[in-house]
């Protein structure tokens, strides 16, 4: 099972930053005249998470280029051989395929509110209907356990540190998130945060 991993991880990779990145991108800039990726570049906390982020997934993106093409390089990873089993990558695989799926259509449903970064410039609706009903994160959710597919597919050392570094940075994110929202949202906001839980 793990030959097709040299072929499965990047289509799966050129389809996630397709859907979840590139396609809502455009589609939401069309609908509101702007770029929809604000990321701070300020020496603020929401500055320095932006880089964070960044880094992040620069990082996820080198080791499955190198893992792609030199799969020899595996062994400096530090694999956790004793995980290492045909279930438990296909288990893996069926974690990251669901996750594509629910963090797309997350960002369906946002629509027009949807955005990379704070948008402190433009007032966004406060999308709580749909998958938002019960997750007040889904996207961020999605990309937890996205990571942590990833994880099961190829159980390393390296993989559990972008899991642990994923969540620790997601759990950042949301609050400043949060604190915004109530900014520009509200008692509105804090009905809804009162009634949904922030992952699920």
């Amino acid at each position: 099972m793990t030959q097709y991993l040299t072929f499965i991880l990047p289509v799966y990779i050129v389809i996630y930053f397709l859907l979840l990145l590139v396609i809502p991108a455009v589609i939401v800039r069309k609908k509101i005249g702007k770029s929809p990726v604000v990321l701070s570049a300020s020496d603020d906390a929401h500055g320095l998470i932006a880089k964070y982020f960044g880094a992040w997934m620069i990082l996820a993106s080198i080791y499955i280029i190198l893992y792609v093409v030199h799969p020899a390089s595996y062994t400096c990873f530090l694999p956790m051989s004793y995980l290492g089993s045909d279930a438990l990558v296909i288990s893996g695989l069926i974690v990251m395929i669901v996750s594509l799926l629910w963090t797309s259509a997350a960002q369906i449903n946002m629509q027009a509110s949807w955005r990379v970064g704070i948008d402190e410039k433009q007032k966004t609706e406060l999308v709580s209907t749909g998958i938002f009903h019960f997750s007040r994160n889904p996207i961020y959710l999605g990309m937890i356990v996205s990571v942590v597919g990833l994880f099961l597919v190829t159980p390393n050392a390296f993989t559990m540190m972008l899991v642990v570094l994923g969540y620790v940075l997601i759990q950042i994110q949301v609050r400043l998130e949060e604190e915004f929202l109530y900014k520009m949202h509200g008692q509105v906001y804090l009905d809804y945060k009162n009634s949904v839980r922030r992952f699920i």
